[in-house]
């Protein structure tokens, strides 16, 4: 996970630099040599270290980040929906792989498991990765040398801040809302087991969650296009909040089934959000590394708050303190929207369908 999220912002940088298609390709050379050297590995060390380098680092970060930030210039009034299909994609193979993974593991060993998946990557995605070839309609006939001066430009003082500044206020959210959001969704397993339910209902709990997110992400989506990315994180952290807010005085089978879909259904499209605010109010040629530098900062969310909630368990004794604990970093997440919010209102900026159009006005989708 360290190593998805620092490898965001270089593979941000390659694809501002050269386009999407150069850290696409890197990263599918480092997923597949990264699952079969870590299906051949003899020892730990050799084992994290494929996982770290080669899948983390080099291989899942090209996935994620680079095709959110592409994805983003290409859509205008539409940007929203089109952000949250693209987003979807691990939601989606969250669903699909663990059983075909756990097959193979059962017949022939993890080894053979993890050189499919490897040999998987390279014959697929390597091809795929060849369609990406083409530059956003508005930067194809930009030479590449042009990108400083393109970059400069009418986003010097975003919302009335420094970019620095509002890429750190970003992060910080990102960080704080996927402290919370990594409660339910890392926990969820041990927490059934603490009520005396045991693992296997967790794990289909967990499933709902992820499934649900799909859907989320999808109606946050279409939600962003009309209502714009900041008015969207907004609505997602506060309805965040009310679900953890929920598992406090419900603790039985049904209750926690029916909660653990909503909690998906709420919190699906809050890291997407992300992406559509930072296309809204940095320059379009400086999507990539902006994008992977917040979307790496909810990755850091999720790790530090996974393993916060588990240390607030192990003094505790309960998981009640961690899920009042997820809910007052989810409060620091809707303190700082509330501000950059009233920061726009108070210089007219547009936050729907309109500034999109505004902005991107050159490109013709």
């Amino acid at each position: 996970m360290v190593g998805f999220g620092v490898g965001g912002i270089l593979m941000g940088k390659l694809s501002d630099r050269f386009g999407v298609m150069v850290p696409v390709l890197g990263g599918a050379v480092g997923l597949g040599l990264g699952f079969i050297a870590a299906g051949a590995s003899t020892n730990l060390w050799q084992f994290s270290l494929a996982q770290g380098l080669l899948i983390g680092l080099l291989g899942t970060s090209a996935t994620f980040a680079p095709l959110v930030a592409d994805t983003s210039r290409w859509f205008t009034r539409r940007r929203g929906i089109a952000l949250a299909i693209c987003m979807s994609g691990n939601y989606l193979a969250g669903a699909v792989w663990p059983p075909v993974t756990q097959h193979i593991i059962d017949g022939s060993g993890w080894r053979e498991a993890y050189t499919f998946i490897g040999v998987f990557c390279l014959v697929c995605m390597l091809p795929l990765a060849l369609v990406l070839r083409r530059r956003p309609p508005a930067e194809a006939a930009q030479p590449l040398a042009d990108t400083r001066t393109a970059s400069a430009a009418p986003t010097d003082r975003p919302l009335g801040l420094s970019p620095g500044t509002l890429q750190a206020l970003l992060c910080v959210a990102g960080v704080a809302c996927c402290v919370a959001m990594s409660m339910p969704q890392v926990h969820i397993v041990a927490y059934c087991t603490d009520l005396g339910f045991g693992a296997a209902r967790g794990a289909e709990m967990l499933s709902v969650m992820l499934g649900m997110g799909v859907a989320s992400r999808l109606i946050s989506g279409w939600i962003s296009d009309r209502i714009g990315g900041l008015r969207t994180l907004l609505l997602g952290s506060v309805l965040q909040g009310v679900a953890l807010l929920l598992f406090l005085p419900f603790d039985g089978l049904v209750p926690l089934y029916l909660i653990s879909g909503l909690f998906g259904l709420f919190q699906g499209g809050i890291v997407p959000s992300y992406a559509l605010i930072v296309r809204e109010h940095f320059a379009p040629l400086q999507a990539g590394v902006r994008v992977g530098t917040v979307l790496m900062a909810t990755l850091l969310g999720m790790a530090l708050g996974g393993w916060m909630s588990g240390a607030i368990f192990d003094l505790t004794g309960s998981y009640r303190a961690a899920f009042i604990n997820g809910m007052g970093f989810n409060l620091l997440n809707i303190a700082i929207v509330l501000f950059l919010l009233r920061r726009a209102r108070a210089r007219g900026i547009g936050l729907g369908r309109a500034q999109g159009m505004v902005n991107t006005v050159s490109t013709p989708v």
